[in-house]
């Protein structure tokens, strides 16, 4: 039998959290922080193999070098029609993993628009020291090309024209706050810890005066909520888009991820949320196992995204499905006839690769685009 409890390491690290907080118990926002962040054993801290086959899921420059491609053919047509005259182009890739996606986009910038190529200047934000690693070493063909940089490093210089800030599947990762409806009253998730056990238990206990709360009140699309369903806010995507977009003095912040609407998110099919953890390409509901060794993600609110922006001067040019970004920057093109039997020729893996970015699971549908712009 497998056993579920993860690394006992960290469940040992949050279980003393836990034990020192006044309410003997800590947020959920903060317990998903540490499983996920906390040095050297959370889940994007430690070592384990986390995408492809050999990990718990895939991403989409896993499957293929298409949405790379497919986001350099982007970057191109917004280069030709807006920026042709900027001396320096900057591409800030957030939390890029195994750094393939960046391969992928220069790769085809290379390829296709040498002139471009030559005027970027491309940036690994990351602060997994271990993700870092294997950026700079899938990135080796582009050295000279690529610099890495701490967010506080990045965030604090001058605002740059001509800036496109990338973010592929961050968003989903950053910790929420849990919040229902009960009797009347807001309550927040917070984690308490079961010694006799040895296990984490969730607790749901009434909302404080603060940001949240506060927030809360008045973010009207939560006011559909039904009694006893569950929502989650995702502050540190707000906090985070606000202080990118304060970082570009022109230029666009790109996101794909999985989510929707605050209208389809918190509609009354969604009692549970949309909290999903995921392990050995097996979806759980239960964030409270596997601690460290799975991932624990929540929906993308995407109408709080542009609100975020907005806040900051930005504007949404577009909010579309990741199907038609990618039909938009011309990936049918790339199909090819062929008449080769072997399904591992590079034509053959080439089409597959299309099919399952368009077509596999849903997950096209599901995942969005939104493209925020910010102009002098």
């Amino acid at each position: 039998m497998t056993d579920s409890t993860g690394s006992k390491e960290l469940t040992k690290v949050i279980a003393e959290r836990i034990c020192a907080s006044t309410l003997k118990a800590i947020p959920f926002r903060d317990y998903m922080e540490l499983c996920l962040y906390q040095e050297p054993f959370g889940y994007y801290r430690n070592s384990a193999i986390k995408i492809g086959k050999e990990g718990d899921f895939y991403t989409s420059s896993s499957v293929s070098p298409l949405m790379g491609e497919m986001i350099a053919s982007y970057l191109i047509k917004q280069w030709r029609a807006h920026f042709d005259q900027v001396e320096r182009i900057f591409v800030v890739e957030w939390g890029g993993g195994n750094g393939r996606l960046a391969l992928h986009v220069l790769d085809e910038l290379r390829e296709q628009e040498p002139q471009l190529y030559k005027r970027l200047a491309y940036t690994m934000i990351e602060s997994s020291s271990y993700h870092r690693g294997l950026q700079q070493e899938t990135l080796l063909a582009h050295t000279g090309k690529v610099n890495y940089l701490d967010e506080q490093d990045w965030l604090q210089a001058v605002p740059d024209q001509g800036v496109f800030v990338l973010a592929n599947e961050l968003l989903d990762a950053f910790p929420v706050h849990r919040i229902c409806l009960l009797n009347g009253l807001w309550h927040e998730s917070y984690v308490s810890w079961e010694e006799e056990q040895g296990s984490f238990k969730e607790l749901w206990l009434p909302l404080q005066e603060g940001r949240l709360l506060t927030y809360i009140s008045q973010y009207k699309p939560l006011s559909v909520l039904l009694e006893g369903q569950i929502a989650e806010i995702n502050l540190a995507a707000m906090d985070w888009i606000g202080s990118v977009a304060r970082r570009i003095g022109e230029g666009q912040l790109i996101l794909i991820d999985y989510g929707d609407t605050a209208e389809e998110l918190y509609a009354g099919h969604r009692m549970r949320g949309t909290l999903m953890c995921y392990r050995k390409h097996l979806a759980y509901d239960d964030p409270f196992i596997y601690v460290g060794e799975q991932d624990i993600t929540a929906h993308v609110n995407f109408s709080a995204c542009v609100a975020a922006g907005e806040a900051e001067g930005m504007t949404a040019l577009k909010l579309q499905t990741q199907r038609e970004f990618l039909v938009e920057q011309g990936i049918l093109e790339k199909l090819m006839n062929h008449f080769d039997p072997d399904p591992f020729s590079p034509v053959a893996k080439k089409n597959r690769g299309i099919r399952q970015l368009l077509l596999s699971d849903q997950m096209s549908e599901l995942f969005k685009v939104l493209i925020l712009t910010k102009k002098r």
